[in-house]
């Protein structure tokens, strides 16, 4: 039976302007909830992001990472495991990036600006992953899909509407692309989590990966007050 339980979409304070929750506040959370690890999400350098654009882009990257940073240490005492990934925006259309670390980043200060297949191809050439976050949602009049340019589709996502996930649900089955969860968690009184259970515990973001492809992973959907 799965027992290592993951969120797999998460946002904090110090780097998502939309968050009010800081790293250290979701470790002691998701630990208390019996959490195996969290992925840090945090709304990438095009977005949403509490980083100055006019700064030099190796403090850009290091503002961006010192957050997650703190998680992993604040996770090590604690004995929950912290994983980084980030969600890059096209507009109102975004994608969880997991699998890339600060060096990648330094060695691409071009990123920001890539087209968005470009973008894609480069994080798939080093090596990455790209899962579609809640590819539809309210409000929305233009839905962008990249059926062939994606590892897995976010098909719950606890801020979204039940149609919003069912139509994300019906894309990935169209396509037969894996099925994953996350929260997209930003407010410590968020009550409805979502995420993955797996057998065996991951040691990278490449594994939850290799779950999700494989047909491992069991996806949850449960409240907590």
């Amino acid at each position: 039976m799965p027992k290592y339980k993951y969120e797999t979409h998460l946002h904090t304070s110090d780097v998502s302007v939309c968050s009010s929750c800081s790293g250290k506040a979701w470790v002691q959370r998701y630990k208390s909830l019996g959490y195996t690890g969290v992925f840090v999400t945090n709304h990438f350098l095009n977005g949403y992001v509490a980083v100055p654009a006019e700064l030099p882009w190796v403090e850009r990257v290091e503002m961006f990472f010192k957050g997650y940073e703190e998680m992993v240490k604040e996770g090590i005492k604690v004995g929950l495991d912290v994983f980084f990934g980030w969600e890059y925006g096209y507009g109102l259309t975004h994608f969880l990036t997991y699998g890339l670390d600060k060096a990648w980043l330094l060695e691409n200060p071009d990123v920001v600006n890539w087209e968005i297949i470009t973008y894609f191809d480069r994080v798939h050439q080093a090596g990455g992953a790209i899962v579609h976050a809640h590819p539809f949602r309210e409000e929305v009049e233009h839905i962008n899909l990249f059926p062939t340019k994606i590892d897995a589709v976010e098909v719950i996502n606890s801020c979204r509407t039940v149609d919003a996930n069912q139509h994300a649900a019906d894309f990935a089955k169209s396509y037969n692309i894996p099925e994953t969860a996350g929260s997209d968690i930003h407010h410590i009184t968020h009550q409805r989590f979502t995420g993955i259970f797996t057998s065996t515990r991951l040691s990278c973001a490449l594994d939850y990966i290799e779950v999700i492809k494989s047909g491992a992973a069991v996806i949850f959907d449960e409240y907590h007050q």
